[in-house]
Formats: structure tokens, sequence, C-alpha cells
């Protein structure tokens, strides 16, 4: 299970073997063993890489339970209560650099012996074939097996540089964002526009412009520029708009939606590790996302 699981997250059985210290051919007849004895392929192989089967996913959520209930009496039995061991957190680029980063001094020094793996994307990993153990999302959640516990909500700000609106006008009604660079995002979301409160009802407006960022952070500080107008959670841009660098615009037609931010992650409370558990908790109490 553990090889199995390792091949899962490094995409590959020369990498799994790399890890692990021992042969590929060792990896492929252990994986080719367990296929055999499951009766079921749980790798789809083609020239362009190793996929999960529907069965392989199953398997791999029921592995990493298994696996990380190993560790777990592991750890308690060596260290009684006191939470141990690698930790993978997958967080918003924002959530991250406003929230996260400066709490993780305040937890390192409550949990010294939790080693945490951060890595900062506004993408949307699968936490099956990403390898985090939770993942901070922003947005409204997916159907799925998950669990999750939100942190909060923020209202959201469309808002620009005072040089760009100089230069190419302020809108004043959202059709007036048509004539106007509109600054979006290059990862899939559930909803591509934006929507405004208009004449009493809920309209969407599909922003225009030839500017994408791949996270948040890149696009506000395109909006820092004057590159153009932003659509961007409220507690990212607070400072800026305090201080004069970005000018919040068409308030009156606020659609009054909201982006929530949850912590989630696989299995159930019972089934995480200590380390995750008290990862979880600390974030509940110390991220105050408004």
């Amino acid at each position: 299970m553990e090889i199995f699981a390792r091949v899962v997250e490094t995409g590959g059985f020369s990498a799994a073997a790399h890890q692990l210290k021992i042969a590929p051919s060792t990896v492929s007849k252990l994986i080719g063993r367990l296929e055999s004895r499951l009766h079921t392929r749980l790798f789809q192989r083609s020239t362009r890489g190793l996929h999960l089967t529907d069965e392989g996913k199953a398997f791999y959520r029921r592995c990493t339970t298994i696996l990380n209930d190993i560790a777990a009496a592991e750890e308690e039995a060596a260290a009684g209560d006191v939470p141990t061991g690698r930790l993978r957190v997958s967080v918003n680029v924002p959530v991250g650099h406003a929230f996260l980063l400066p709490a993780i001094p305040a937890f390192a020094a409550q949990y010294p012996q939790v080693c945490l793996d951060l890595v900062l994307t506004d993408g949307i990993d699968d936490l099956v074939t990403g390898g985090a153990d939770i993942a901070i999302r922003t947005g409204p959640l997916p159907a799925s097996s998950l669990i999750a516990r939100k942190l909060g909500d923020s209202r959201l700000c469309v808002v620009g540089s005072p040089v760009y609106f100089e230069r190419s006008g302020t809108p004043n009604r959202p059709e007036d964002l048509d004539g106007h660079s509109c600054l979006d995002f290059t990862f899939p979301r559930e909803e591509t526009g934006w929507p405004f409160r208009i004449d009493g009802g809920r309209r969407m407006v599909r922003p225009k412009g030839k500017l994408r960022g791949a996270d948040g952070e890149t696009v506000r500080r395109l909006a820092l520029s004057g590159a153009g107008i932003a659509r961007l959670a409220e507690f990212q841009v607070a400072q800026d708009i305090a201080s004069g660098d970005l000018v919040e615009v068409l308030r009156d037609f606020d659609s009054g939606d909201r982006l929530d931010v949850h912590a989630v992650y696989a299995g159930s409370a019972r089934q995480l590790p200590a380390r995750a558990r008290v990862f979880i908790d600390f974030l509940v109490q110390s991220v105050r996302i408004s």
C-alpha cells in the first residue's frame, strides 16, 4: 500500500523508486502483483504518463486512511499525544499571504515536532492526486466525499488603480466595463462572469481583457500597476484601498456574493492523524477571514 501510494503521489514508478531507494522494476512488479490480487487495474498507462483509474482513486483513498491510521498509532505509541510528522498543506495564494503565513510561527512554536510543507496555489489540486493532506480553498465547493470546515468569507470588490482610471475613465455602471481592460484568471472557475445587482435582479457581466493571472496575488499586482480592473476579495485589497493605491468602483451594484474559505481534507475527523487535527483546529481558532 505504501509503495502504491508513493507512486500516486510522485506520478510514476521511477520517481517512487527513487524516493523509496528501491529498483523501479521492484515497484513495477509489486504494483502488478497488487493489481492481480485485486483483479482490477489501478493505473492507466500511456505514453503521456500514468493516471489512476476510478478503482485506483477509491483504493488510494482507502490506502491513505489506513496508512495515516498506522502512522498515527505509531506516533501515539512513541510520543503519547504529541503531534509529530510531516503535513502537506495546499493553500490559496491570497489566503496564504494574508492569513496563513503570518500565523505559521505561532503554530510552529506550539507544535515544534510537526513539519509543514506549504504550497501556495490558486489551482484546484485534487487531494487524491495532488498529494496534499489539507487544502485551503476559496469559492463554492463541488460535491465530493471531502470534509470541509469553514474558515470565513469575504465580500468581493471591483477595483482599479487611480492611474488606470485617469487614463481610461471610471465605469459608473456594470455595462461600462465593456470598454475596459478587465483582469481575469487562467484557472477554471464555477462562474466565469462578474455578478452585479442591476434593477433589482442579478446579472452576470463577462470580463473582457487581454491580461490574465494564474493566482489572485498576480491579478492584484496587475491592478496596482494600472493594467486594468480586477474583482478580488476585500481582505486582499483592503490595505490598498485604504492607502489609495486601489479604488473600488461599482459598489452600488454589489451583488452581495461572498467568497467562502474552507479547509478541506479526505476521510473523517476521527481518521485524521494528530498533526492534521491540531492544524485544522489552529486554523479555525487563529484565522479570521471577513
